[in-house]
């Protein structure tokens, strides 16, 4: 419980004290919305980082040169806990917007951050509602944001990282309509950091690995129908060769 009390009380400091940080951030971000942008990823890549520690992963990264620095792109990752989050944003080479819950726009601060980031927030029991997020993020996208979206919907609580939900064809259209990469994320162990055992954080081993830029117009035709298929067929290799 040591763990997840620090985890939670740097959360809350970090936030406090970033209440000072957030009028600075708009003022830049009036004259300078791409300083304001580094700058905003950076201050909450370092305190991701802090929470990272504090846990006591031990990550290994595989395949980082996948990630292309000089353009967009659209991650797609298999998702089993919070901490997918937390490891795959630390790592993020550029401005980077995540699809998120709408519920967590009631966090205070938090969500204030979020904003800065691009992220943008999804409500699961509305379609028309859903097709806007998609839509802003194809803009997103055109503008030099990327995007990371965990298109299982929710977190899979299967037995093994290879129990994935069905990945939603819809959020593969941010690919589809901008031209800009997928980059598939294969994300093992994350689960056994607090959600095999709740409330409990342990330390443990996490490995993330990216999967060669995938652009659907080079794919065949039968994949460009199906790419939630394709792309999660993708992630389930990387995940299998993380079971050896």
């Amino acid at each position: 419980m040591i763990r997840f009390f620090l985890i939670i009380l740097f959360v809350i400091c970090f936030l406090i004290a970033s209440i000072p940080i957030f009028l600075v951030e708009w003022l830049i971000g009036r004259r300078y919305p791409a300083v304001r942008d580094k700058s905003s990823l950076r201050i909450v890549q370092w305190a991701l980082r802090v929470i990272s520690r504090l846990a006591g992963i031990d990550l290994t990264v595989i395949g980082e040169e996948n990630v292309p620095k000089d353009t967009p792109v659209l991650y797609i990752g298999n998702h089993r806990s919070y901490f997918d989050i937390i490891i795959t944003y630390a790592r993020c080479p550029r401005p980077t917007g995540y699809v998120a819950k709408k519920e967590m726009l009631k966090i205070p601060l938090l969500s204030r951050w979020m904003k800065f980031l691009h992220c943008q927030f999804l409500d699961r029991k509305d379609i028309r509602a859903g097709m806007k997020t998609i839509l802003t993020c194809i803009e997103l996208v055109k503008n030099g944001v990327s995007i990371t979206i965990f298109p299982e919907g929710t977190r899979s609580r299967g037995k093994s990282e290879l129990d994935m939900l069905p990945f939603h064809e819809g959020s593969f259209k941010i690919a589809t309509k901008t031209g800009c990469p997928i980059i598939p994320m294969a994300i093992s162990g994350s689960s056994a950091i607090f959600e095999d055992h709740t409330p409990h954080v342990r330390k443990g081993h996490v490995i993330l690995e990216y999967g060669a830029p995938i652009y659907p117009s080079e794919l065949p035709k039968e994949d460009q129908k199906a790419l939630g298929k394709y792309v999660s067929a993708e992630i389930a290799k990387m995940l299998e060769a993380h079971a050896c």
